[in-house]
């Protein structure tokens, strides 16, 4: 038994040894055919990309001669357009000159006219020019006529108008002056009669063209409510007026106006705000008093001066009573 188990042990490998390295010789064999056919297959596509490579250099130095060549195309556009620029901005001064000077634009025809009989020869351009230039010459020559016309009928119209609104102003002068003497001598009589009426009380006076009430004859302190005394002072200068009235021409455009006045001091009272309310409160109360009496609306006018026309500037009692005031104002509208 030991002996038959030592006979199997010895088996003969030689030739699966043989075998094995036959097919790695294949293998190896195959592995080189391959390789030799990468190397063909790989060096034909290379040759074709290297004459792509060449045919794209060569379509790369085309282009860029093209490029070369439109390179200087466009130098010499932009030298061609700067030379066009310069020509045109001596052209546009030239024209300026032209438009400012007709001088220069007499000048320049007898000189282009001396060189045409000179040389006897001139261009068809120079021949257009040279007779725009008469036209034009011509042209400004029939503009200027007709300005200068036109301004010696401004002119002459300007004197007729002075001449007219210089009569019409002396007309109007003379007429305002007969109106406003006539008017005066109303004022007058009207200043006059109300002295008579209302006799010469200490609360009453008159300044200039103005009649002068105190305010305390009118009303109570911090009121804009005439007094039974103010009341009747009022109705007998409604009289007045409307008597003087009737003996007024038409044309004497006469108006009464009614201004009211007060003492610097604030406002105490919580009715009116300021003495500027307060005032023309008052005014209006004397106005409303004489329309009720009378008077013609379309004569009266009213305004509130509050403390800001004071005619004594003192701080005591004395100034802020004459400063309390209604004036009365017998004018022209």
């Amino acid at each position: 038994m030991p002996l038959a188990r030592r006979a199997r042990r010895s088996v003969d490998i030689w030739p699966g040894f043989v075998d094995a390295l036959a097919t790695l010789v294949m293998v190896i064999v195959f592995l080189l055919m391959i390789f030799v056919l990468a190397q063909f297959f790989l060096g034909q596509a290379l040759s074709g990309r290297q004459k792509a490579l060449d045919d794209l250099g060569r379509e790369m130095a085309a282009l860029a001669e093209r490029l070369n060549l439109q390179t200087r195309a466009n130098a010499a556009l932009e030298a061609e357009l700067v030379s066009s620029r310069a020509e045109k901005d001596k052209l546009e001064a030239w024209a300026a000159g032209v438009n400012q000077d007709m001088a220069s634009l007499l000048a320049l025809k007898d000189e282009k006219e001396a060189e045409l009989a000179a040389e006897k020869k001139i261009s068809d351009e120079g021949r257009a020019q040279l007779a725009l230039l008469s036209r034009q010459i011509e042209a400004m020559r029939d503009e200027l006529a007709r300005v200068t016309a036109a301004l010696e009928a401004s002119e002459a119209r300007d004197r007729e108008q002075k001449a007219q609104i210089s009569d019409l102003g002396k007309r109007l002068n003379v007429a305002l002056a007969g109106k406003v003497e006539e008017l005066q001598k109303y004022r007058s009589e009207f200043f006059g009669r109300l002295r008579k009426v209302l006799g010469d009380h200490p609360g009453i006076r008159i300044e200039g063209d103005r009649f002068v009430f105190q305010s305390e004859l009118l009303f109570q302190t911090g009121s804009a409510e005439l007094g039974t005394e103010g009341v009747e002072q009022v109705r007998r200068l409604a009289a007045t007026l409307k008597d003087i009235a009737k003996t007024m021409p038409q044309g004497v455009n006469w108006v009464l106006r009614i201004d009211g006045h007060t003492d610097k001091r604030p406002m105490v009272s919580g009715r009116y705000p300021s003495n500027w309310e307060l005032s023309t409160a008052r005014a209006i109360t004397v106005l409303r008093t004489l329309a009720a009496n009378g008077v013609p609306k379309d004569r009266l006018a009213a305004a509130g001066f509050g403390e800001f026309q004071p005619v004594d500037n003192g701080d005591n009692e004395a100034a802020y009573a004459k400063n309390r005031r209604i004036e009365i104002r017998f004018d022209q509208r």
